[in-house]
């Protein structure tokens, strides 16, 4: 059985020698984000003490591949066939009359600060952040639930703004707004690395319900409670939930914040949350994500994976692999691996990977030979197979990603394409040296 909460999960881990117990007293004002970014979120971290609070605060669950794949219990390289069938496949989640994050309900008015730790984590944020909130909505006709991730800055007392990138989401939330109505919300805190990979998942091209999609990526259906004072179901134990809604013809300024890429994002005014409700279990373990990090960019680089595997696999069916590394951001570059059996088949990979996905920006292809995960290996494969008057194509003036600041400069990207796998006529020129021999070097040094 995978853990379904982060309690089990922890103790899993823990006995496992996979988490780091800090036990000294850490401020939530950039010091606990330095810590986490110490190891760039690929590591897990317990803090026992936060500066002006009891509670304790986790972070760094979910930023690499080995760990993520063991909290589902797949191989690191089963991800994109486990994603796909959890999406064909969803365990819709089961309504129970109460559960643990109930055991403590406090409702409004209240200060949000009181309660749990909120951080700030680069030297120019605009102030503090809750960056690691699932967001729980449904549609307009209150029939289909969404979550998602979307950072909000604390305003005071029982407000935040929230930023919302999603193009969907927003006109949601625009549909309210003509009527005068403000928009329900939840946010839920403390959730195992399956809830935010399903999170992930594009709303326009899968509309499963993505809690349903999580109890497939675990195996089990997971329980969920309704709101106290929202009609939205949250996961029956997660650690922390916000009830509220978003108020219409509301805006507050929000920004400059350290974003994805590593730079900051604009000054800009966003819609403002204020909150009706928090619940909580006892003895709650806060939970943060250090923006930019490895645990922010890994989910989305994995659900974007397994789309890029679909729609290339349409027009190459002898794809083999696809990696979107985490140097790339996560999204904006790819490396495709293929099984060549017709000149062209590299460059049709790319450019149907460019269109799966408007935030790629480079895409390289190799042989079956190359090992996508290893950036040494890509390299190579570049260096040595690749003639940039023949293997390289640039497409001007696409659609990129508003997170990538190059491509604010002009509203749009270019698009690169690198063939680096062999001509098939000259494969023999291109065997790779090997040694008929394998040994265990531990032999050797004993």
């Amino acid at each position: 059985m995978n853990p379904t909460n982060i309690r089990d999960l922890l103790t899993n881990w823990q006995r496992k020698g996979f988490v780091h117990r800090v036990k000294k007293e850490v401020d939530p004002k950039y010091e606990l984000g330095a810590v986490i970014n110490s190891l760039n979120g690929k590591h897990p971290f317990y803090f026992e003490k936060i500066k002006g609070y009891t509670s304790p605060m986790v972070s760094g669950l979910g930023g690499d591949r080995v760990l993520v794949a063991d909290s589902i219990g797949i191989d690191k390289k089963d991800f994109v066939p486990k994603i796909i069938e959890s999406i064909v496949n969803p365990i819709p989640t089961t309504k129970v009359g109460t559960g643990q994050v109930h055991e403590n309900v406090v409702m409004g008015p209240f200060d949000l600060e009181d309660f749990f730790p909120i951080p700030t984590y680069h030297a120019l944020d605009s102030g503090q952040y809750y960056v690691s909130g699932i967001l729980v909505v449904k549609d307009l006709t209150g029939k289909k639930r969404y979550t998602s991730i979307r950072r909000m800055q604390f305003l005071g007392h029982n407000r935040t703004n929230i930023l919302i990138t999603s193009p969907e989401l927003n006109e949601q939330y625009k549909t309210f707004e003509e009527r005068g109505e403000p928009m329900e919300v939840a946010v839920m805190f403390g959730v195992v690395p399956a809830v935010v990979l399903a999170s992930q998942i594009s709303t326009h091209l899968f509309h499963a319900d993505k809690l349903d999609v999580a109890g497939a990526l675990l195996g089990e259906s997971l329980p969920v409670v309704q709101c106290k004072t929202v009609d939205l179901e949250v996961l029956a134990d997660a650690e922390i939930v916000l009830e509220g809604k978003m108020l219409p013809h509301v805006r507050e300024m929000e920004g400059p914040f350290g974003e994805l890429a590593g730079y900051y994002g604009t000054r800009t005014p966003q819609p403002v949350i204020e909150f009706s409700a928090i619940t909580f279990r006892n003895q709650a373990i806060a939970q943060t994500i250090f923006p930019s990090s490895y645990e922010e960019r890994l989910p989305m680089a994995l659900v974007r994976e397994a789309t890029l595997f679909s729609t290339v696999r349409q027009v190459v069916p002898n794809i083999q692999a696809v990696h979107i590394s985490l140097g790339g951001v996560g999204r904006y570059h790819a490396v495709i691996q293929i099984d060549k059996k017709t000149e062209g088949d590299a460059k049709t990979a790319a450019l149907a990977a460019f269109a799966s996905d408007k935030d790629l920006k480079h895409v390289v292809v190799v042989n079956h030979d190359v090992d996508i995960y290893n950036h040494e290996d890509v390299e190579w494969a570049i260096a040595t197979r690749v003639q940039a008057d023949t293997d390289i194509f640039i497409v001007p003036g696409g659609k990129g990603s508003p997170l990538e600041s190059s491509h604010n400069l002009r509203g749009v990207t270019a698009k690169m394409g690198i063939d680096a796998t062999y001509p098939l006529d000259q494969a023999e020129m291109f065997q790779r040296t090997h040694i008929p021999f394998d040994i265990q070097l531990e032999d050797y040094l004993s």
